[in-house]
């Protein structure tokens, strides 16, 4: 799966392993090779799949799913289409597939340098939460997750759950789902973590990995609301860490969430990377 989420890389959060993996059984996703070309599917009941990855032509595997689909009387709808694998389904199969813009799955991509440093007036505000952080937090500490601490780290992470309601939230739920699988298999999946304690005491941690050559991703950024610039002090820590010597960041969508949509956004993103999903509307 990697050798092909890795050719002809586009850069989206669905063409991370990790990102497949942990969220695997939320979605009911499966994995199939079909000529030279990655599929994940989810929800077989209702199938949709993300745009084939690899470097190759498209028609053969896109004939392919369409046979798939039809064989189950249903659509073959894709649900992460890039502007540039738009291009190349007009290309080869003209007006036959319907787009549709999903902002709600727009992947936020910042300049790594940007997170880091938090330079220009568009980020005063960042700096204003971490000095104000400092100062009300004088003993606090930032630390690479590593076997020795894993375990505070998931501690922290399930008061966070409990505090924020996920038995009652399911959007939560599942989000927590997918936490708890990269805890279990934070080393296996070759995760980088960072944990921000204050007075020993874990209030925030973060997981991430390089996503191609140029941008790194960060699945996991969790941090308590109650404790004044903490999300603002693990976000700038763990860049600094460990994104210096990539070009961006790409910190995910939001999923519709109207609060992580002003939270992203406030970071001022170099770019929304769009996506659409692409119904076929007509025989191939």
């Amino acid at each position: 799966m990697e050798r092909a989420l890795q050719a002809g890389h586009r850069g989206a959060l669905e063409y991370s392993f990790t990102s497949n993996f942990i969220w695997r059984e939320v979605y009911k996703l499966s994995a199939a090779r079909i000529e030279e070309h990655l599929v994940v599917m989810s929800d077989p009941e209702n199938p949709s799949f993300i745009f084939p990855a690899g470097s190759q032509g498209i028609d053969g595997v896109v004939r392919e799913l369409a046979a798939y689909c039809m064989a189950r009387g249903k659509p073959l709808v894709f649900n992460t289409v890039l502007k540039e694998d738009q291009q190349r389904l007009e290309a080869a199969f003209p007006g036959r597939f319907r787009f549709v813009p999903d902002r709600n799955d727009y992947d936020y991509i910042y300049e790594s340098q940007r997170l880091i440093a938090l330079s220009g007036k568009k980020l005063s505000s960042k700096r204003n939460h971490i000095n104000r952080f400092r100062m009300e937090n004088p003993d606090w500490s930032y630390e690479p997750i590593t076997r020795d601490n894993l375990g505070d780290a998931h501690k922290m992470s399930l008061e966070w759950c409990l505090n924020a309601g996920c038995r009652e939230d399911e959007s939560l739920f599942d989000e927590s789902c997918a936490v708890e699988q990269a805890f279990k298999h934070f080393f296996e999946l070759g995760l980088t973590g960072g944990l921000l304690r204050v007075k020993g005491r874990p209030i925030a941690f973060a997981m991430g990995e390089p996503l191609n050559e140029d941008t790194y991703v960060i699945h996991i950024e969790k941090a308590f609301h109650e404790i004044q610039g903490a999300y603002q002090m693990i976000n700038q820590q763990f860049a600094a860490a460990n994104c210096g010597d990539f070009k961006y960041i790409n910190r995910e969508d939001d999923a519709g969430d109207e609060g992580l949509r002003r939270a992203k956004l406030s970071y001022d993103p170099a770019f929304l990377l769009e996506k659409s999903s692409a119904e076929l509307i007509s025989t191939l």
